[in-house]
């Protein structure tokens, strides 16, 4: 038996147990992708005499790629976010959802944006899977290794400070200076 042959043969075998890895690395969309991506990198390789272990290589690609995909996608934008201009950017671009487009002027846009800007790092990186990038509740807690509650309760925090804090900043653009940006220690806005 070929170790062509025997690479076919493994990744067949192994085709279940590469999804699930692949799963703890991209969202579930982009999973037979990447699983399918991956044979098409073993069909490629012309010598393949020198793999000794073909589940392992098999395994390793498939990791490499989700990792590539990772690397790639918006997800790394996230993590990157410290301040408005780029969050407003990413919201431009990305997002078209109704809440949005609701959203009327600059200003509601850039209070909006400081909202989330001022939301706690983990809360903010959920919220933005939700709402940027509709990820779904079980997208997010395997993409961030958190349980699904945990996801829950960020998105709900997410939202109240967020509208609690464009309700500061209407009010305050019919009647007062704008809105003080701090947060008290109990989380609500001073």
């Amino acid at each position: 038996m070929t170790k062509d042959t025997l690479l076919h043969k493994a990744y067949l075998v192994s085709r279940k147990s590469i999804s699930r890895v692949v799963a703890k690395i991209v969202p579930p969309h982009e999973i037979e992708d990447i699983v399918q991506e991956t044979y098409v990198r073993i069909c490629k390789i012309e010598n393949s005499d020198n793999i000794n272990s073909p589940k392992s290589f098999i395994y390793k690609t498939a990791r490499n790629l989700a990792l590539d995909y990772q690397k790639q996608a918006n997800i790394r934008l996230v993590d990157g976010i410290d301040n408005m201009e780029a969050l407003e950017q990413l919201l431009c671009e990305q997002y078209k959802d109704e809440m949005y487009e609701s959203t009327l002027t600059d200003n509601e846009f850039s209070n909006f944006c400081e909202a989330v800007r001022l939301l706690p790092i983990q809360c903010r990186k959920v919220f933005v899977l939700k709402k940027v990038y509709g990820y779904s509740q079980r997208e997010i807690a395997a993409q961030l290794e958190l349980s699904e509650s945990t996801v829950e309760k960020h998105i709900a925090t997410g939202m109240k400070r967020c509208t609690l804090f464009m309700r500061q900043s209407n009010k305050s653009t019919y009647n007062e200076p704008a809105p003080s940006a701090n947060l008290s220690a109990g989380g609500k806005y001073e």
